[in-house]
């Protein structure tokens, strides 16, 4: 019988109350669940302190509750459950789970395991994104209580007032083998394919490719960006003029002055920053599927 520890994000927008089916699919799977309370508590070091009694970790909740237990994860080395509660669910869009709760359950019953690659920046792992510029300063703006109540309503809202006040920066990026200075709205070091709610960091990006995708946004105003909405939910904006897009496994921005840090949806810091990638870094339990960088290169 399989020992797992479930940490379940209350505050989520889906909430506890979600998770009871997933977690009743689980239990008729033979699963035994072990359930500390995570109120208050770092997810991270809950999940060190239970290791030696676990085989594997059940998080419930969103981008920033799997952002918080990913330290715990590399650790330790447990493989990751995954239950979308969040708003965007980004990483389980990455994945192909169902965000039906039931059927992400099945999924983690099924017991396949995927290697995926993490993102780090200035030592702090990530998922999907991590980013500075625009998300940062949205991140900061969205009052999570409004993102409980009204989802991606919530956002465009939040969103809406960001880029009505957004300015450009000045940032110095390198690739290790190359180095550039930008006027930017925005640079995003994506380790996954999407962020920010279903859009694409870039079209063919797998979280398992072993490159992290850097794009910096240096358009003309901020009416550009709006046109090119489209293009960044089909993770086709690197294929413009004015969206700088670079491949890399390290990559380092400077800006003149600090500016804050967005992974996964959480502030983690402040620049200079440092992207690396730790290759297979996390176990997750995954639907059996083909890949579409499997499909590219077939």
């Amino acid at each position: 019988m399989a020992r797992a520890l479930v940490l379940i994000n209350s505050r989520s927008r889906s909430g506890a109350d979600g998770a009871d089916a997933a977690l009743t699919v689980l239990r008729a799977a033979g699963f035994d669940l072990r359930a500390p309370d995570p109120a208050g508590a770092d997810l991270s070091d809950l999940i060190r302190a239970h290791a030696g009694g676990c085989d594997l970790v059940i998080a419930g909740g969103g981008d920033g509750t799997m952002n918080a237990a990913a330290p715990g994860l590399i650790d330790t080395g447990l493989p990751l459950g995954l239950l979308p509660l969040g708003t965007g669910n980004d990483l389980a869009r990455t994945l192909g789970l169902p965000l039906s709760l039931p059927e992400a359950a099945q999924v983690i019953a099924d017991g396949h395991l995927r290697d995926i690659d993490v993102g780090e920046v200035n030592g702090r792992p990530f998922f999907n994104v991590a980013s500075i510029g625009l998300s940062a300063e949205l991140a900061q703006k969205l009052d999570p209580s409004i993102k409980r109540r009204w989802g991606r309503l919530g956002y465009a809202i939040a969103s809406a007032k960001v880029l009505w006040r957004a300015r450009p920066f000045t940032a110095e990026i390198s690739d290790g083998e190359h180095r550039v200075r930008a006027r930017t709205y925005q640079v995003a070091v994506g380790n996954g394919r999407y962020y920010g709610g279903g859009n694409a960091v870039h079209h063919a990006a797998e979280i398992d490719d072993g490159v992290m995708h850097l794009y910096s946004l240096e358009v003309a105003s901020v009416l550009r960006l709006v046109l090119l909405a489209p293009f960044f939910r089909a993770g086709t904006h690197g294929r413009f003029e004015e969206v700088r897009a670079i491949e890399s496994d390290e990559f380092d921005v400077i800006t003149r002055r600090p500016r804050p840090i967005n992974a996964d949806g959480e502030i983690v810091g402040e620049t200079p920053a440092h992207f690396r990638l730790r290759r297979n870094a996390v176990k997750v339990f995954a639907p059996r599927a083909v890949t579409q960088r499997a499909l590219l290169t077939a």
